[in-house]
């Protein structure tokens, strides 16, 4: 295998790393026990072997250009996957280390997620975790995130998918909408009532509402003129209000249906679900830290923690 790094490059992108992390020059040369020059000399070696700018430096501030950030996500997942190798084989990690940077949509974070880390956390002390709870599709390499949790596995095989549930939805209005507009009774009653609609972020596309009939599950187009984007719990927030019909997840609106601020209406068509499903990247040598979130996730109870959100009026 023909060398491609020497010691003096390898150096150099550990100090570009540490200049990324920091955010300046002097702070990372303090931290590495060198000059701020030794730092700006070993970025811009690294730009003139690219040939792209890496830094934009001002008086005050230095910050990361576009390539220059795609190029810090490589280098520091390349890192630390050296410094996870070297612990296991000399035995040195007895416990994980390092950041992990998590991916989940707003309702599974929120009702799901959230509510496990500090149990991590409290395992684990030695990582810290980065949660971007969003309902935007992330890119792994470009993002340099670890795990994120969707709706779907996505066709890129470079990611292993593990299914997390099946969680159930459930179609709900609130009392004061349903004494105004009536009850439905049957599927083809949705389309006199006000049926509140979600754009999915990624296609800006109006999700078809699921129900069982006759054992099969299908789709049924809603109408109705409210509408919410980015938000997914803003759609319940909106039939607490009395606004109209919504459906999403139960772990969403258990609360709701036990208290009576929300009923369950078509419970004969119920049972229609949506998968949760934890991604993460193939690696030969995949951290200790992302092993072990992955584990302790797949082995633990989903909480059942309606109660997150629910004094706060506020399915996807």
């Amino acid at each position: 295998m023909k060398r491609q790094f020497d010691d003096v490059l390898l150096g150099s992108i550990e100090l570009f790393c540490l200049a990324a992390e920091l955010s300046s020059f002097t702070a990372a040369a303090t931290a590495a026990g060198v000059t701020p020059a030794a730092v700006s000399r070993s970025v811009s070696r690294l730009e003139e072997r690219l040939g792209v700018r890496l830094f934009v430096r001002t008086t005050r501030q230095i910050r990361l250009t576009d390539g220059g950030r795609v190029y810090f996500e490589q280098c520091r997942q390349a890192l630390s996957q050296l410094t996870e190798a070297e612990r296991q084989i000399t035995g040195a990690q007895v416990q994980p280390s390092g950041p992990l940077r998590i991916s989940a949509p707003t309702p599974y974070a929120h009702y799901r997620l959230l509510p496990l880390l500090g149990e991590f956390r409290r395992k684990y002390p030695d990582v810290s975790i980065d949660i971007h709870v969003s309902n935007r599709n992330i890119d792994f390499a470009d993002e340099g995130y670890d795990l994120a949790i969707r709706g779907r596995a996505p066709a890129d095989s470079n990611l292993i998918a593990r299914k997390l549930e099946d969680a159930e939805l459930v179609l709900v209005a609130s009392p004061d909408y349903l004494r105004r507009a009536g009850t439905p009774t049957s599927l083809d009653d949705l389309s006199q009532h006000e049926c509140i609609q979600f754009d999915l972020p990624s296609t800006g596309k109006r999700i078809p509402w699921p129900f069982i009939r006759d054992g099969k599950q299908i789709d049924v187009v809603t109408e109705g003129g409210l509408c919410c984007s980015e938000d997914v719990l803003g759609i319940v927030t909106l039939a607490r209000s009395g606004a109209g019909l919504v459906q999403t997840y139960r772990f969403i609106v258990e609360q709701d249906l036990a208290s009576g601020a929300l009923v369950e209406l078509l419970p004969q068509h119920g049972g229609a679900s949506r998968p949760f499903i934890l991604l993460y990247p193939h690696a030969r040598h995949l951290s200790l830290r992302v092993r072990t979130f992955v584990d302790f996730i797949l082995a633990t109870k989903l909480p059942q923690v309606t109660s997150l959100l629910p004094a706060i009026p506020k399915s996807y």
